[in-house]
């Protein structure tokens, strides 16, 4: 054979070589978004409660007596430097936590925000204009899964299509026992069944407005919370449904004097917990911000791999055992 014709074979084989090698580092590398898209375990949740506390922040939560939260996530893993999004406003906030996206991607960018009557599209919408969120997922992801949706702000709702809930109640006037109450039954009614509960309270935040953050009043008003919430936590106990629920601690943003919106330490960086099964106890130090709930949210079903492209939040990894 000559010199060239045995080049020629040689180059050859470094091409198949060099082709073998990208298809296999393709395959081993698939283009992702930062979220798993194919999760390495099934669901580890049965039964999800979704605390949302409006306006808790951390030297509140720290400085309140909370008996129940305290025991509750003692054995859980918690976090101090959860970061809100820009602007730390309620609805932007809470959005993100239940669509995983900022307010660049849901569009949400004020309190006032409707389907209607908005500046910015959601980047991507369900088939009725609705930001993508953990529940229309849920729904179509697990058929058999039931859905409460307990709030007492009225504007909370607007961006959250209706039609992927089982039940939803709002209470006038920062009522919020007989919402807790709701969620119990409702949890009873279907434990037999995968199910998500959000069970918000918009107390806290009115009593920062009113009286200042870290006054008596805000500070009552978090022992409050804590109180009735430890009622839901005893009901679960009593009716043997403790030890398979996961229950998740949320906020929107903290405050400073009596309001919040900008970009101090104390508006922007809020508390976020988790307990339940295969949950580590620790203190979490990883970056995490209030879009990585809804991610988080669809991993403990088992479903991170549905999450969308428009999806930016990202699992806590270090919770987990």
């Amino acid at each position: 054979m000559s010199i060239h014709n045995q080049t020629l074979d040689r180059g050859r084989k470094l091409t198949v070589i060099g082709v073998l090698l990208l298809l296999a580092f393709g395959i081993s590398c698939k283009p992702g978004t930062g979220k798993d898209r194919d999760s390495k375990k099934g669901a580890i949740a049965k039964r999800v409660l979704v605390m949302g506390l409006d306006g808790l922040s951390v030297e509140g939560f720290k400085t309140a007596r909370t008996p129940h939260l305290d025991a509750l996530f003692k054995d859980g893993s918690v976090s101090f430097t959860t970061r809100a999004v820009m602007p730390s406003v309620t609805l932007p906030n809470w959005t993100s936590h239940l669509t995983s996206s900022g307010p660049e991607q849901h569009g949400v960018d004020n309190n006032n925000w409707t389907r209607e009557e908005h500046a910015l599209d959601p980047s991507e919408t369900d088939n009725d204009g609705y930001p993508v969120s953990v529940f229309k997922i849920l729904k179509e992801e697990i058929p058999e899964i039931r859905i409460g949706y307990y709030y007492n702000w009225g504007n909370l709702i607007n961006p959250m299509n209706r039609k992927y809930f089982d039940e939803v109640n709002f209470l006038e006037e920062d009522a919020f026992i007989p919402n807790c109450k709701r969620a119990l039954d409702f949890m009873e009614k279907h434990r037999d069944r995968p199910s998500l509960v959000f069970l918000y309270n918009v107390a806290t935040d009115h009593a920062g407005h009113e009286n200042g953050w870290m006054t008596g009043p805000y500070i009552t008003a978090i022992e409050e919370a804590d109180m009735a919430l430890g009622e839901v936590i005893e009901g679960l106990k009593s009716g043997d449904m403790y030890d398979d629920t996961h229950f998740i601690l949320i906020t929107d943003h903290g405050g400073i004097n009596r309001g919040h919106g900008g970009m101090s330490p104390d508006e922007m960086i809020v508390p976020w917990a988790v307990r339940g099964p295969g949950i580590r106890q620790q203190q979490m130090t990883e970056p995490h911000s209030n879009t990585d709930t809804g991610i988080f949210v669809l991993k403990l079903f088992g479903k991170d791999g549905a999450a969308p492209d428009s999806w930016i939040g990202k699992i806590p990894r270090s919770v987990f055992k």
